[in-house]
């Protein structure tokens, strides 16, 4: 169905990116044409026309838009975002050769105000925040491969000293250099949470499904089921104010810490957003959980399931689909529980046997032929961790049964991503109506604008105002 002129000129004012490609925007005062979410200023409607491709736009006599670059996005290139994006594969590979920002920026060739909007836009970060976690990142393998010591790792990734890399290890691993290192030997570990650790909202994200057959919590004593690519394991965690005591029953330790490292979500800026939202005039949303984090999926594949399973369906039902596809994929365990799904397992299904289960036949599936992806190698769950946060989007937007608010869900709980909103969440708007007393529930334009003001840190923003409204956990 053709798009009307109105319709187009309110993408162009919303600067939806989902437009992108399905019409061209031309402003005949300049003589160029752009994509709908083009940054540029917006023109007004008279001076406005709108093309089906950027052949009728030139045929008009306009010429292509130097900022959006909508001809390269016509032919499915954008070499702004590939020059960020070797760039970036620079700094992980190499951390060290890279001082600080400012050599980032010299090494970019673009300027210092332009690099930092393309680091935010495309991956979310600055670019010394991102250096920090390259460098961590490296050290980690260097720790758990090789026997080097500390100091030589520390000057191998660039920390100035050892002590920086002590202190900045601790802070986002919850263990020290040494302690991690030691994870080859032992499957057990303590990770020592920060000051004002909102733990009582942990045992809220760990006890969601009160029912569920893949963990149970009792008190502060946690048991979840998972995969590790050994196999299937038994996670044990013993919450307390200041630490968890975390134990793998089988597999690597190494990949049981970076598991738990995402369910506590250490690696986020819990306090450069709540003093954002101080700073904003809303100190309200982060009142008693300034230290609040996302708690992140066990695994991608879980993420991609619970994303298409929890569409337009509410909260039980979407826990009652997800436990009996559990149940009839997953490996169950001596203690009871049992270990999620592989790819293979659910792509093995076809879409009438999820029917007695109570699944949609359109959601059946969009689960078996997503998996059927996942299985094949089409879709590596794994190289979206590594992705701008760009291409990671138009991968998962290009998968059927994946739409922005699936999309948007799934970066933010399973790949980490700092600055996303599941746009459509009611959760969502509901609570931004309570925050900033609105007459009525924002759309999904006024939600990208009230939403806009707690950039880079929307994944954040979004997990407080899902809990905005609900009680003060214990």
């Amino acid at each position: 169905m053709r798009m009307t002129d109105a319709t187009m000129y309110a993408r162009v004012l919303a600067g939806d990116s989902a437009y992108n490609g399905r019409f061209f925007t031309g402003v005949l005062t300049t003589g160029i044409y752009c994509l709908p979410s083009c940054k540029a200023r917006k023109p007004r409607p008279e001076n406005v026309r709108f093309f089906p491709s950027c052949e009728t736009a030139r045929a008009s006599g306009l010429r292509a838009c130097k900022k959006c670059h909508p001809d390269d996005f016509a032919l499915g290139a954008d070499p702004v975002l590939e020059s960020i994006e070797t760039l970036v594969a620079e700094v992980r590979t190499a951390p060290a050769t890279f001082s600080d920002a400012r050599a980032i920026v010299r090494r970019s060739g673009f300027g210092q105000t332009r690099l930092f909007e393309l680091f935010r836009q495309h991956y979310h970060s600055t670019p010394a925040d991102l250096l920090l976690r390259a460098r961590l990142d490296v050290a980690k393998q260097q720790l758990s491969t090789t026997g080097a010591g500390l100091t030589e790792i520390a000057g191998n990734v660039g920390f100035e000293s050892l002590s920086v890399f002590h202190d900045q290890f601790r802070q986002h691993n919850g263990l020290t250099p040494a302690a991690y290192r030691d994870l080859a030997r032992s499957r057990s570990f303590e990770v020592t949470l920060p000051t004002g650790y909102p733990l009582g909202y942990l045992r809220r994200a760990l006890s969601r499904d009160i029912h569920s057959v893949t963990e149970r919590l009792s008190g502060d004593d946690y048991l979840g089921a998972v995969r590790l690519s050994t196999g299937p394991a038994v996670l044990r965690l013993k919450l307390s104010s200041d630490a968890v005591q975390a134990e793998i029953s089988a597999g690597s330790a190494f990949e049981a810490h970076a598991l738990v490292i995402g369910l506590l979500g250490l690696d986020q800026d819990a306090g450069a957003f709540s003093r954002l939202a101080k700073k904003l005039g809303v100190g309200r949303l982060v009142a008693e959980r300034t230290e609040l984090r996302i708690s992140q999926t066990p695994s991608v594949f879980d993420g991609v399931l619970w994303s298409i399973i929890g569409q337009q369906i509410n909260f039980p039902f979407a826990c009652l689909l997800k436990r009996r596809l559990v149940e009839r994929t997953g490996t169950l365990l001596p203690n009871g529980l049992y270990a999620p799904p592989t790819p293979a397992t659910v792509a093995a299904l076809e879409p009438s046997e999820l029917l007695p289960l109570q699944f949609s036949r359109q959601k059946a599936d969009y689960v078996i032929a997503t998996a059927r992806l996942v299985a094949s190698g089409q879709l590596d769950l794994q190289a979206l961790r590594t992705m701008s946060a760009t291409r990671a989007e138009r991968t998962l937007l290009a998968i059927r049964g994946l739409g922005p608010w699936s999309v948007n869900y799934l970066m933010m709980r399973s790949l980490g991503f700092a600055d996303c909103v599941p746009y459509g969440d009611t959760s969502v708007t509901s609570s931004l109506q309570a925050l900033f007393k609105l007459d009525e529930r924002p759309d999904i334009d006024a939600t990208r604008r009230l939403m806009s003001v707690f950039s880079p840190y929307r994944s954040l923003a979004t997990t407080h105002l899902w809990q905005l409204n609900q009680p003060i956990p214990v």
